[in-house]
């Protein structure tokens, strides 16, 4: 049976052998007939909150964050229309403010692309600094004490308008809602303390859980210290088009988001498989490794302990190189070290959330990558090359015996899969 593998900009399709396999894929959910009009519709009635057309009508700044280029949100419709429908508003009022998290700056260039060259000369658009004092204001502190710091255009704003889409996320629940105020907007030492290793540790930091979560109640307790948040989140399905828009209260909108996808990305199979097969959902969701790591925690949901995982991801940047998920990689002889040093008392590390869950799923699982980087970047990271995927299977599957089983998640972290009872 041939199988498409989001990969890239495309796919990568494998013949696999249909009486082992099971594909689970989220439901089909089709792109709604006119985008713009529900985007309009949904700003005109919003929920639990005034339509934005009249909460932007009054004085003051307003400060639009948006996703980077590692997101799937589809910037390059959704902000030129909710600019057009704040038309009225004079250009000097908006800020627009990326979301970088702690990723690397978007190039003019890249801005341009996410964004379209018009929106980018009208209007102001600025990356995140993370590691700026100058670009950050404190609005309280994190549960250990870290000072809670947030981009000072965010605070600073009259009006804040958070933008993006609502996928399942590995330890967040789902990603959209508060999240593109922190990590989206906050300091480094902010990010790294809400996703040290007890929270990303804590067995319901996991897909789909948000309330009973303390990382995501966290997110959700800090995005609400610089007062209200106007939310514009959608849906997508696996082509980037639109199945929903929820708008209006940062949390109720969001939720109201996340009980849309739950009922399209959730899956359920009766019992765990040999060997998984996923993706990172292509481009740009697997422009890096670091990004890839979602694609493993999804498949290890439903993987037999000591079973295997194989992730297409193309990682087209890297892992990134040099970066301090690599930095940290190479300083450890294994998965096993790296989890030792995460649970030292004391110790941080940039970034260490991806790393933390790379190896929580080594602990269950051989991992394997399917990529375009060179053997030295995957081995490096602790991970084992796969050259070729319908090779390494059916030599598994012939190891393993008749009674073997085979799951692929062609789009990767877009589903959800659990196992019955779980």
């Amino acid at each position: 049976m041939k199988v498409n593998l989001a990969y890239g900009d495309g796919y990568v399709t494998v013949e696999l052998p249909k009486d082992r396999l099971t594909v689970i894929e989220p439901l089909d959910s089709p792109g709604l007939p006119d985008e713009r009009a529900a985007v309009f519709d949904a700003l005109d009635n919003p929920i639990t909150v005034a339509p934005l057309r009249e909460v932007a009508g009054s004085d003051g700044k307003i400060c639009i964050v948006f996703t980077d280029i590692t997101r799937a949100t589809p910037n390059e419709r959704l902000i030129p229309w909710l600019m057009e429908y704040l038309s009225d508003v004079d250009p000097e009022r908006i800020t627009l403010l990326n979301a970088l998290g702690t990723h690397r700056p978007n190039t003019k260039e890249e801005l341009e692309k996410m964004l379209t060259p018009a929106v980018v000369e009208q209007y102001q658009v600025i990356n995140h600094e993370p590691e700026n004092p100058a670009a950050l204001v404190q609005v309280g502190q994190m549960r250990n004490g870290t000072q809670a710091l947030l981009n000072k255009h965010l605070v600073e704003a009259d009006i804040r308008i958070i933008t993006g889409f609502i996928e399942p996320h590995f330890f967040a629940g789902f990603s959209g809602g508060p999240k593109g105020i922190i990590p989206g907007v906050a300091g480094l030492d902010t990010v790294i303390s809400n996703h040290g290793a007890e929270n990303v540790g804590h067995p319901d930091a996991n897909f789909g859980i948000t309330e009973g979560n303390p990382l995501w109640e966290e997110l959700r307790d800090i995005a609400l210290k610089p007062g209200p948040s106007f939310l514009l989140n959608v849906a997508l399905n696996n082509k980037r088009r639109i199945t929903g828009v929820f708008a209006g209260d940062l949390i109720e909108a969001h939720k109201a988001g996340t009980e849309f996808v739950r009922a399209s990305a959730m899956q359920k199979v009766e019992a765990p498989f040999d060997i998984v097969i996923t993706t990172n959902s292509g481009y740009p969701l697997d422009l890096n490794l670091y990004q890839g790591v979602k694609g493993m925690r999804a498949a290890e949901r439903i993987v037999k302990k000591g079973g295997t995982i194989i992730l297409a991801a193309e990682c087209r940047e890297g892992v990134p190189t040099d970066s301090h998920m690599d930095k940290f990689l190479r300083s450890v002889a294994s998965p096993e070290e790296a989890l030792e040093k995460l649970h030292t008392p004391g110790f941080t590390w940039p970034e260490q959330w991806e790393v933390h869950m790379q190896a929580l799923v080594q602990q269950k699982a051989e991992v394997l990558l399917y990529s375009s980087l060179p053997d030295e970047l995957v081995t490096a990271a602790h991970l084992k090359p796969c050259k070729n995927i319908e090779e390494y299977v059916r030599n598994k599957l012939d190891e393993l015996g008749p009674s073997a089983t085979l799951a692929v998640l062609p789009q990767g972290p877009l589903t959800i899969p659990y196992c019955a009872g779980a």
